[in-house]
């Protein structure tokens, strides 16, 4: 429904509720320890790559999405600092400081970029300075989607909110029930042509990014279990997009793919990962939480391929580049694998500090950001 009905309880138990989703899912991690990767075999390039340029930028230890606009990325640290980089050759172009610690970013259409903070604020800012910053009703972990003249917003309490882009006037807020448990992680929220498309539980929406109304509904994964962390269906970020076909991932139940154009679900299939996923127009690729790499076909969803040589890596939402699909893990190391079998390619190296986010392209350079904010840029020899 759109907004109106939620009291500052009710706000109040979704902050409550995203909070403990983090400490189950933390303690989980923690009480489950996962086995030892084997070691890597020597690696054989199969692809020429070199390290173009790297530049230093305060910690990430947030959930980073890495925007790429034209030949610039944008990327921010921990503590608020938002930057543009002429990704061709590391280049500072612009630098931000939100004041504050950061909970979500980076979303931007290459004029505008807009962060959260972890106090609930959403911040547009443009080139070193602040347009505008909003109160939000809950937490928000998804970078917000800046598109059309508006910033758009999915909270972490199953709401989506629409900002003017120029003065930060709240245009329309969509609300949904608040489920007990939501995941500190990037959500999915897109534009597919006059569509705005956000994850909902384990349902991709699609709403008329004027007026805030629902056009289509369609499950990428169900509930199952018998409590509340069992039960936790949410679509996490990193989706593929194929013209007006999206396919997701539900955390660690299913992936599957729907036309945005109507809603109409193509294929759902069991999967147990907890990172997005990437394609072309024939394969979609993503990781499983044991670190397998798999390819489906974008047509029927049935397997393509597996990769089991990352096993007990954790690895990030991938990349497709060239021939390549690409995956950072938690060790610093960037693996390129071939898009038709899985094979390796070759592999890179970083700081050793862990991958932050999935990697990007633009200006033809492969750029990588690390936990200890090393920023990497990479292109063909």
């Amino acid at each position: 429904m759109i907004e109106g009905t939620r009291s500052p309880l009710a706000r109040a138990l979704a902050l409550v509720s995203s909070v403990l989703m983090a400490a189950a899912v933390a303690g989980c991690a923690v009480g489950t320890p996962r086995p030892t990767p084997a070691p890597l075999p020597a690696n054989i390039t199969q692809i020429g790559v070199r390290q173009a340029w790297a530049v230093k930028v305060p910690t990430v230890g947030f959930p980073l999405q890495v925007s790429a606009q034209g030949s610039q990325v944008v990327l921010a640290s921990d503590d608020g600092t938002v930057i543009t980089l002429d990704a061709a050759t590391g280049r500072e172009l612009s630098r931000a400081a939100v004041g504050e610690p950061l909970a979500a970013g980076v979303g931007s259409d290459g004029r505008i970029n807009a962060v959260v903070t972890r106090s609930n604020q959403v911040v547009a800012l443009q080139g070193g300075r602040e347009l505008w910053r909003h109160k939000l009703g809950s937490q928000s972990y998804t970078a917000p989607l800046v598109a059309g003249g508006r910033v758009f917003v999915l909270g972490a309490d199953r709401s989506v909110t629409a900002f003017d882009g120029r003065n930060g006037a709240q245009l329309w807020n969509l609300a949904r029930p608040a489920e007990p448990l939501v995941l500190r992680q990037a959500g999915v929220l897109l534009a597919v042509g006059d569509t705005l498309v956000a994850g909902l539980s384990g349902r991709l929406v699609g709403v008329d990014p004027d007026t805030g109304s629902v056009r289509w509904e369609a499950p990428v994964g169900a509930s199952r279990g018998t409590n509340d962390v069992e039960r936790l269906v949410d679509l996490v970020g990193g989706v593929r997009r194929q013209g007006t076909e999206v396919c997701a991932r539900a955390f660690q139940t299913a992936v599957g793919c729907i036309n945005a154009a109507n809603g109409t679900l193509r294929w759902s299939k069991p999967a147990n990962g907890a990172t997005g996923l990437a394609g072309d127009a024939d394969l979609v690729f993503g990781a499983e939480s044991d670190g397998k790499v798999l390819a489906w076909r974008s047509a029927t969803g049935e397997r393509a391929w597996l990769n089991d040589s990352l096993q007990w890596r954790v690895l990030t939402s991938p990349l497709v580049l060239g021939r390549s699909v690409i995956f950072g893990d938690s060790t610093g190391l960037v693996h390129m694998l071939s898009r038709e079998d899985g094979g390796s390619l070759n592999r890179l190296t970083t700081d050793s500090s862990g991958i932050a986010a999935a990697p990007v392209a633009a200006a033809d350079t492969l750029v990588v950001v690390t936990r200890a904010g090393g920023v990497f840029g990479f292109v063909p020899e």
